[in-house]
Protein backbone atom coordinates (compact mmCIF):
# COMPACT_ATOMS: atom_id res chain seq x y z
CA UNK A 1 0.00 0.00 0.00
CA UNK A 2 1.56 3.33 -1.00
CA UNK A 3 2.61 5.33 2.03
CA UNK A 4 0.47 8.38 2.65
CA UNK A 5 0.00 10.15 5.94
CA UNK A 6 -3.37 9.27 7.48
CA UNK A 7 -5.91 12.06 7.31
CA UNK A 8 -6.32 13.71 10.69
CA UNK A 9 -9.43 13.48 12.78
CA UNK A 10 -10.14 9.72 12.73
CA UNK A 11 -9.58 6.90 15.17
CA UNK A 12 -10.01 3.13 14.76
CA UNK A 13 -11.12 0.98 17.67
CA UNK A 14 -12.52 -2.49 18.26
CA UNK A 15 -16.26 -2.69 17.69
CA UNK A 16 -18.45 -3.25 20.73
CA UNK A 17 -21.91 -4.73 21.13
CA UNK A 18 -23.19 -1.18 21.69
CA UNK A 19 -22.09 -0.36 18.13
CA UNK A 20 -24.39 -2.96 16.54
CA UNK A 21 -27.29 -0.64 15.65
CA UNK A 22 -24.86 1.73 13.89
CA UNK A 23 -23.05 -1.15 12.16
CA UNK A 24 -26.26 -2.71 10.89
CA UNK A 25 -27.34 0.70 9.56
CA UNK A 26 -23.96 1.16 7.81
CA UNK A 27 -24.28 -2.26 6.15
CA UNK A 28 -27.77 -1.43 4.93
CA UNK A 29 -26.93 2.05 3.62
CA UNK A 30 -26.18 1.32 -0.02
CA UNK A 31 -27.83 -0.19 -3.08
CA UNK A 32 -26.70 -3.74 -2.34
CA UNK A 33 -27.08 -3.66 1.43
CA UNK A 34 -30.54 -2.14 1.36
CA UNK A 35 -31.93 -5.34 -0.16
CA UNK A 36 -30.13 -7.84 2.08
CA UNK A 37 -29.64 -6.20 5.49
CA UNK A 38 -32.29 -5.76 8.22
CA UNK A 39 -31.03 -3.18 10.71
CA UNK A 40 -34.44 -3.25 12.42
CA UNK A 41 -33.75 -6.86 13.51
CA UNK A 42 -30.58 -6.88 15.58
CA UNK A 43 -30.69 -10.49 16.87
CA UNK A 44 -28.75 -11.98 13.91
CA UNK A 45 -26.16 -9.21 14.15
CA UNK A 46 -25.76 -9.86 17.90
CA UNK A 47 -25.24 -13.58 17.30
CA UNK A 48 -22.68 -12.86 14.57
CA UNK A 49 -20.90 -10.30 16.76
CA UNK A 50 -20.58 -12.88 19.55
CA UNK A 51 -19.05 -15.41 17.11
CA UNK A 52 -16.64 -12.81 15.74
CA UNK A 53 -15.64 -11.62 19.22
CA UNK A 54 -14.92 -15.21 20.31
CA UNK A 55 -12.70 -15.97 17.29
CA UNK A 56 -9.04 -14.92 17.72
CA UNK A 57 -8.66 -14.76 13.92
CA UNK A 58 -11.23 -11.96 13.57
CA UNK A 59 -10.89 -8.21 13.97
CA UNK A 60 -14.07 -6.16 13.70
CA UNK A 61 -13.32 -2.46 13.97
CA UNK A 62 -15.06 0.86 13.65
CA UNK A 63 -13.85 4.28 12.61
CA UNK A 64 -14.97 7.32 14.58
CA UNK A 65 -14.11 10.97 14.75
CA UNK A 66 -11.23 11.58 17.17
CA UNK A 67 -13.07 14.31 19.01
CA UNK A 68 -16.73 14.60 19.78
CA UNK A 69 -19.03 12.08 18.18
CA UNK A 70 -18.30 8.48 19.19
CA UNK A 71 -20.87 6.95 16.83
CA UNK A 72 -19.14 4.69 14.31
CA UNK A 73 -18.99 6.29 10.87
CA UNK A 74 -17.15 3.38 9.26
CA UNK A 75 -16.37 -0.28 9.75
CA UNK A 76 -14.53 -3.27 8.36
CA UNK A 77 -13.72 -6.81 9.34
CA UNK A 78 -10.27 -8.37 9.00
CA UNK A 79 -10.02 -12.16 8.97
CA UNK A 80 -6.67 -13.88 9.47
CA UNK A 81 -6.63 -17.17 7.56
CA UNK A 82 -3.75 -19.59 8.02
CA UNK A 83 -3.08 -21.76 4.99
CA UNK A 84 -0.70 -24.21 3.39
CA UNK A 85 -0.31 -22.36 0.09
CA UNK A 86 2.55 -19.90 -0.31
CA UNK A 87 4.67 -21.98 2.03
CA UNK A 88 2.21 -21.87 4.91
CA UNK A 89 1.31 -18.21 4.57
CA UNK A 90 -1.41 -16.50 6.55
CA UNK A 91 -3.68 -14.20 4.55
CA UNK A 92 -5.54 -11.17 5.78
CA UNK A 93 -8.97 -10.79 4.21
CA UNK A 94 -10.74 -7.45 4.43
CA UNK A 95 -14.53 -7.65 4.38
CA UNK A 96 -17.56 -5.40 4.73
CA UNK A 97 -15.86 -2.03 4.37
CA UNK A 98 -18.47 0.66 4.87
CA UNK A 99 -18.32 4.40 5.45
CA UNK A 100 -21.37 6.50 6.33
CA UNK A 101 -22.58 8.78 3.57
CA UNK A 102 -21.79 11.92 5.56
CA UNK A 103 -18.18 10.78 6.10
CA UNK A 104 -17.37 9.63 2.56
CA UNK A 105 -14.51 11.49 0.91
CA UNK A 106 -13.03 12.53 4.27
CA UNK A 107 -10.33 9.86 4.46
CA UNK A 108 -11.99 7.43 6.87
CA UNK A 109 -12.02 4.58 4.34
CA UNK A 110 -8.28 5.03 3.82
CA UNK A 111 -7.68 5.08 7.59
CA UNK A 112 -9.66 1.85 8.05
CA UNK A 113 -7.93 -0.01 5.21
CA UNK A 114 -4.51 1.25 6.35
CA UNK A 115 -5.31 -0.07 9.83
CA UNK A 116 -6.26 -3.48 8.36
CA UNK A 117 -3.08 -3.69 6.26
CA UNK A 118 -0.92 -2.71 9.23
CA UNK A 119 -2.69 -5.20 11.54
CA UNK A 120 -2.30 -7.99 8.96
CA UNK A 121 1.43 -7.24 8.80
CA UNK A 122 1.65 -7.22 12.63
CA UNK A 123 0.00 -10.65 12.63
CA UNK A 124 2.53 -12.05 10.13
CA UNK A 125 0.30 -12.17 7.06
CA UNK A 126 2.03 -12.62 3.70
CA UNK A 127 -0.68 -10.73 1.83
CA UNK A 128 -3.94 -8.86 2.23
CA UNK A 129 -6.88 -9.57 -0.06
CA UNK A 130 -10.43 -8.40 -0.50
CA UNK A 131 -13.35 -8.85 -2.83
CA UNK A 132 -15.71 -6.19 -4.07
CA UNK A 133 -19.00 -6.61 -5.89
CA UNK A 134 -18.59 -6.04 -9.62
CA UNK A 135 -21.11 -3.17 -9.47
CA UNK A 136 -19.07 -1.16 -6.93
CA UNK A 137 -16.96 0.73 -9.45
CA UNK A 138 -16.22 3.62 -7.07
CA UNK A 139 -14.94 1.11 -4.51
CA UNK A 140 -12.72 -0.50 -7.16
CA UNK A 141 -11.10 2.86 -7.94
CA UNK A 142 -10.66 3.49 -4.21
CA UNK A 143 -8.89 0.16 -3.63
CA UNK A 144 -6.66 0.67 -6.67
CA UNK A 145 -5.63 4.10 -5.34
CA UNK A 146 -4.57 2.30 -2.16
CA UNK A 147 -2.35 -0.08 -4.12
CA UNK A 148 -4.63 -3.10 -4.46
CA UNK A 149 -4.71 -4.82 -7.84
CA UNK A 150 -7.49 -6.91 -9.42
CA UNK A 151 -5.43 -10.08 -9.95
CA UNK A 152 -8.04 -12.81 -9.49
CA UNK A 153 -11.60 -13.65 -10.46
CA UNK A 154 -13.88 -14.41 -7.51
CA UNK A 155 -16.90 -16.70 -7.37
CA UNK A 156 -19.64 -17.04 -4.80
CA UNK A 157 -22.34 -19.65 -4.28
CA UNK A 158 -25.22 -18.55 -2.05
CA UNK A 159 -26.32 -21.30 0.33
CA UNK A 160 -29.63 -19.84 1.46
Amino acid sequence: MPEQPPPPGWTVRAATAEDLPSLAALLADDALGSSRERPDRLAPYRAAFDRIAADPHQRLVVGCREHGEVRPLGTLQLTLTPGLARQGATRGTIEAVRVAREARGGGLGRVLVRWAVDEAARQGCALVQLTSDTTREDAHRFYERLGFRATHVGYKLPLD
